[in-house]
């Protein structure tokens, strides 16, 4: 039993032997700093059984903890609220048992239980990663290491939408406009080379759909009989029919595409047990509909088509299967879903991290997935997030004007090299140093901004306000973990400390709190899918440090004693920063 639990048990004890009465559960919170005390008991929900005064309840359940809780040293209360003040021995003992553990808070999986499976990105391959991928790869990486943190077994995955007319559509363009030109021979690298001749294609159709309006079409009617979209929808039908010449280019330009996301991916920190293609994946899930349909989860329209009614559930109903017998989005969501469970037979969930556009889609996929039986789909979790912008406003691919993943990447080491140079904080540094630190500190930056932020939450994307070394960004994180690396290294991190000798300050005392938060914060983060958990709470430890920083002396203190204690609690600080930063993907330099 934790402190938390052992109050609560005393105090539900203490209700019933001083006023004999049952309290279902008892409401504790973190004392606030204006008062004495480390937990406070909030009286006024026992108010419904306990009659009287909460100041007088309060003060006879504060002196029965007294006499009852070794670790309880005073108490005090403030109207309706009981502050416990812990004895500095808990706090300090504590601290001894986690000084030197590598792993606290961190939870080993157990064989026995069931993965989850984590999937983000899953791009187009008509164009390169763009800044709203940069947000999905962000969170589903960082999600996938919570959980694993968690003590769940993970599986990282993603769908690869390298089928369909979008991809023909470049295809198309390189075929009529690109003289042969590979990434070799342009220097491009395969991503961005497709994804102009996308654009090239939306400019040459755009072309086209007017030369038809001038010559008396209607919009509608000139979108549909542009020559250009006729041929990229032929392409479509020969690649389903197996057309030996079109499928060559296919596989030629989404090579291109896969070297350069690939390239982005490792840029950007992110990796993948195992990867879907929806050329492989889009004719799964037909059998389970005909199964479906037999077992009334479906039933079929007069035309042919296979429906399933959700109207009971509140939602309508749903096309699993047009009348030509082709499948739609969901089949294929439905049988890729039931094929990833064959292929990693201990997956027992799933998390989707797609946009929030989609939510409506995953409510009706992941009930569909109920009715047909599997047990597993209680464990499917959509992932939603929200939209990123720019100061400058919103991206269209088709247009070119898309925030290129890869440009942004180098944009922030770039503005990452400006503030430093103006804050002339690299003095004796090599290029090549620089050059790494940049690195960090830019996509640092980058990706700190976009996770600190509640994933349901539209971003506005500022890269100089996330590059600050001061507030609420990755740098100033950063720096702070630099600074404790360049405490250590100016002691002598093997003297033995006497910790019976301690006397707590304070602010010791509140960063031993705020580090016993730490495997409670890896639990709700994991619970929650939420990486802003994690960027929110390692700041709150960052601020905390720098408050004890400024107000104790470390490496000046009175004796020997108390400096190797605090050293041995900085460095405590440091490797906890260090941990929850790379829960987000984020790295800590040694030096800045």
């Amino acid at each position: 039993m934790n402190l938390q639990e052992t109050i609560s048990h005393q105090v539900k004890k203490a209700v019933n032997d001083i006023f004999g009465a049952t309290i279902e559960s008892v409401e504790l919170q973190s004392t606030r700093k204006e008062f004495v005390g480390d937990i406070t008991v909030v009286i006024f929900p026992m108010l419904r059984v306990v009659k009287g005064n909460p100041v007088q309840i309060g003060e006879q359940i504060g002196q029965y903890l007294l006499d009852n809780v070794a670790e309880v040293k005073s108490f005090n209360v403030v109207k309706g609220f009981l502050n416990v003040e812990i004895d500095a021995v808990y706090y300090l003992d504590f601290f001894q048992s986690i000084k030197n553990q590598n792993t606290f808070g961190f939870v080993t999986p157990n064989p026995e239980d069931k993965a989850i499976m984590v999937e983000y990105s899953s791009p187009n391959t008509n164009k390169p990663l763009h800044l709203g991928h940069i947000r999905n790869n962000l969170l589903g990486y960082s999600v996938a290491e919570i959980l694993k943190a968690s003590g769940k077994k993970v599986y990282k995955t993603q769908v690869i939408n390298d089928r369909g007319i979008h991809i023909c559509k470049s295809m198309l363009a390189w075929e009529r406009y690109g003289n042969g030109e590979t990434p070799e021979s342009t220097g491009l690298k395969g991503d961005k080379l497709v994804g102009n001749y996308y654009v090239k294609f939306d400019q040459e159709y755009k072309k086209e759909i007017q030369e038809l309006i001038a010559q008396g079409k209607t919009e509608e009617e000139a979108k549909k009989l542009a020559p250009i979209i006729i041929e990229a929808q032929d392409m479509l039908l020969k690649w389903e029919a197996g057309d030996a010449d079109v499928v060559t280019l296919w596989e030629k330009m989404n090579g291109w595409v896969y070297k350069g996301f690939d390239e982005t991916y490792k840029n950007l920190g992110v990796d993948f047990d195992s990867l879907y293609y929806e050329s492989q994946t889009y004719l799964l899930g037909k059998e389970f509909v005909a199964e479906g349909l037999k077992s009334g989860v479906f039933f079929k329209k007069e035309d042919g088509s296979l429906w399933c009614d959700l109207t009971a559930d509140g939602l309508d109903e749903k096309i699993v299967l047009r009348s030509d017998g082709t499948a739609v989005y969901m089949t294929q969501d439905i049988g890729t879903a039931i094929q990833r469970v064959k292929d990693f037979p201990d997956v027992g969930g799933m998390v989707y991290t797609v946009g929030n556009e989609q939510e409506y889609h995953f409510q009706v996929l992941f009930l569909i997935i109920k009715k047909l039986g599997f047990e597993w789909a209680k464990n499917l979790f959509h992932l939603s997030y929200g939209m990123v912008d720019l100061p400058s406003g919103k991206m269209k691919s088709r247009e070119g004007t898309v925030v290129d993943a890869d440009d942004l990447i180098v944009e922030m080491a770039q503005t990452a090299e400006e503030i430093s140079e103006e804050l002339g904080k690299l003095d004796g540094y090599s290029e090549t140093e620089k050059a790494a630190l940049y690195q960090s500190i830019g996509l640092g930056a980058l990706k700190y901004y976009i996770l600190k932020v509640d994933p349901r939450k539209r971003i506005l994307f500022d890269p100089k306000e996330s590059i600050d070394f001061q507030g609420n960004t990755g740098p100033f994180i950063q720096y702070t973990y630099a600074r404790i690396q360049s405490i250590l290294r100016k002691a002598d991190q093997d003297v033995p400390i006497d910790f019976k000798t301690i006397s707590l300050h304070e602010k010791e005392k509140e960063l031993i709190k705020f580090i016993m938060l730490f495997p409670e914060l890896i639990q709700n983060a994991a619970e929650n899918h939420s990486p802003a958990l994690v960027a929110n709470y390692t700041y709150d430890l960052v601020k905390e440090f720098n408050s004890f920083y400024q107000n104790v002396s470390i490496l000046g203190a009175e004796n020997d004693n108390e400096k190797a204690f605090r050293v041995a609690l900085s460095n405590k600080v440091a490797v906890t920063i260090k941990k929850a930063f790379g829960l987000l993907g984020i790295d800590v330099p040694e030096r800045m």
